[in-house]
């Protein structure tokens, strides 16, 4: 795939916007606030332990894409915030009223649920994990992990159903949050599984639209999920190896083996690490959605104005 070491000067590390309304700057997004609207720029930004690394080629075209593409698959399952696509990295959206936290559904015991609890960390989602369990076992059924939702640049921190109805969210509304999460989850793991992938966790956040509850920012990505090869599952597990991964974990593990898990500086990413997750992104979005990817090649910024410019958003 030389046509990705040939983006890695086109990445789009930050998009401006000004006169696209007032602007929030995310981990990856550029948020611009206009009226009642969200115009929501997916940047090749990457983060990991809450940290901003650099930029991956296609990143953002890729998890616009995917995250259009679930949002459309799930419509009938739970409403969304999505209004039109004005470009392969913009989405644009209603703007909600953000619940204060993010429901993680996972349906195996691995990544950051895995390093707690072999540190005997438990019971910080108001529940009790049995003991006994292995590094990447399934679960009998998929398990709500919450969090709270930070600032940038601060880290998210589990809560308890508990605590999230006793004062944060409407006990209602987050009953509802919930049952569209595990729908969502078991959409995802039955298409995925026809995939031949396991969608083995996932966070979703909801917002609040005119008293209806809607899902908001993206579902389903590498980002916000964590995909396994399905064929390769049993038997890795069986023999204590990692799994085959297609999604973000890929650079924390990156991280972990160069000393790095959150605290100081991370290391700079090269161009090799940029390159391979740029690869497993573009793996990920063939198997998943079964369709070739089209990457758009070139300098981003210019193309994202000259789209929102012809969509009549920006002047």
């Amino acid at each position: 795939m030389s046509y990705i070491r040939e983006q890695l000067p086109y990445t789009l590390d930050a998009f401006e916007g000004e006169e696209l309304g007032e602007r929030y700057k995310g981990k990856v997004r550029e948020n611009f606030h206009a009226g009642d609207e969200i115009i929501m720029v997916t940047t090749d930004r990457v983060s990991a332990f809450d940290h901003v690394l650099g930029t991956i080629p296609f990143k953002g075209q890729i998890l616009t894409e995917i995250a259009n593409f679930w949002f459309e698959k799930t419509k009938d399952i739970a409403p969304n915030h999505i209004i039109s696509y004005p470009d392969p990295q913009v989405l644009v959206a209603k703007k909600a009223e953000t619940l204060p936290v993010e429901v993680i559904v996972r349906g195996y015991i691995t990544g950051s649920l895995w390093r707690e609890y072999e540190q005997g960390i438990n019971g910080q989602y108001g529940f009790m994990l049995p003991e006994g369990l292995k590094k990447d076992q399934k679960f009998d059924t998929p398990i709500l992990t919450p969090s709270t939702k930070a600032e940038y640049g601060e880290h998210d921190e589990p809560i308890a159903r508990e605590a999230i109805v006793n004062g944060l969210v409407e006990e209602s509304v987050y009953a509802k949050a919930e049952s569209y999460a595990l729908a969502l989850f078991a959409a995802g793991q039955e298409w995925a599984a026809k995939q031949g992938l396991i969608l083995v966790d996932t966070k979703y956040e909801f917002g609040m639209v005119n008293g209806e509850l809607i899902v908001i920012d993206e579902i389903h990505t590498p980002d916000s999920s964590r995909y396994w090869i399905a064929d390769e599952y049993e038997a890795r597990f069986n023999k204590g190896e990692g799994q085959k991964m297609l999604d973000k974990e890929n650079i924390r593990q990156w991280l972990i083996e160069r000393g790095f898990s959150g605290e100081g500086t991370p290391p700079d990413l090269t161009d090799e690490i940029r390159t391979a997750l740029a690869e497993s992104y573009i793996e990920l979005y063939t198997k998943l959605t079964g369709q070739d990817f089209h990457p758009k090649l070139g300098d981003v910024k210019s193309r994202i104005e000259n789209n929102l410019e012809k969509a009549g958003i920006y002047a």
